[in-house]
């Protein structure tokens, strides 16, 4: 099989019910510790409802498509009974599926901010259509906000996502960099209502090459506590200018945009 394709997902189903999902992975904290970057800032959100089942299909699909194992059984138990909940849906992607599904997604949710639109992903290297949305977003009058990492673990992907800077800041995208280690967490709230968590960065890998996992919800409770978690990074960030930009030296400048010509591949 073709070796540059993932399974980035991240999903914990307990006793078809309970599912978590966001960014951390399941690794012992103190395995391979880059000093340079610890720790990773993590975020994961728990969810119990007809919502665990959908990751459920997601964990056995891509369990069924490696092992010999069949586990069509669990997924037709029935599902507990609940009081009604929040508005939400498991989106999984990957090369073999409907694979441009996760950038519609993300297109969608950036085009349909009227008010206030916040986002962290550790890398962002888009297409053409997804930066597009992002500068658009901003220059209708949307507070557009989206928070990286300061010192990133791939400084091939931190050149990529740096040459980028430029247009959004002259678009009116504001620009923060966290300095409390690597911000790790995948996350995007719109207008304090909805919220999409998740595994996938915004990235031409998890878009392309990778199986990835989120959840989209509509529930304004649980938004304003991402929005508290997205706060606190903001707490721990610095804002970078268009005048830090510009002031960058032509060989930097050049790095970041020749790096940025391999995003397809990054």
């Amino acid at each position: 099989g073709r070796i540059d394709l993932r399974n980035h997902r991240k999903i914990l189903v307990i006793d078809n019910r309970i599912t978590y999902c966001g960014s951390q992975n399941c690794a012992d904290p103190e395995f391979l510790i880059k000093a340079k970057f610890a720790p990773w800032v993590d975020a994961m959100m728990r969810f119990e409802g007809p919502i665990a089942r959908q990751n459920q299909y997601l964990f056995a699909t891509d369990w069924m498509a490696q092992m010999d194992g069949d586990l069509t059984p669990l997924l037709r138990q029935p599902l507990p009974s609940g009081d009604p909940g929040l508005t939400a849906q498991v989106i999984g992607t990957g090369p073999t599926v409907y694979n441009s599904a996760m950038p519609e997604v993300f297109e969608t949710l950036l085009y349909t901010a009227r008010r206030e639109l916040i986002i962290t992903t550790p890398y962002y290297v888009p297409d053409e259509g997804m930066q597009t949305a992002l500068c658009a977003s901003a220059r209708r009058g949307v507070r557009t906000i989206i928070i990286f990492p300061a010192r990133n673990d791939s400084w091939i992907v931190a050149a990529a996502s740096r040459s980028y800077y430029s247009d959004l800041l002259a678009a009116g995208v504001r620009i923060y960099e966290y300095e409390g280690g690597l911000l790790h967490t995948k996350s995007l709230t719109l207008d304090g209502e909805v919220t999409l968590i998740g595994s996938a960065n915004m990235d031409r890998r998890s878009f392309d090459l990778n199986y990835e996992n989120n959840i989209l919800f509509y529930d304004p409770t649980l938004t304003a506590e991402m929005r508290r978690r997205q706060d606190a990074y903001l707490a721990c960030s610095h804002p970078v200018t268009a005048e830090t930009v510009a002031q960058w030296p032509i060989t930097r400048r050049f790095w970041n945009n020749t790096i940025a010509m391999l995003g397809p591949i990054l």
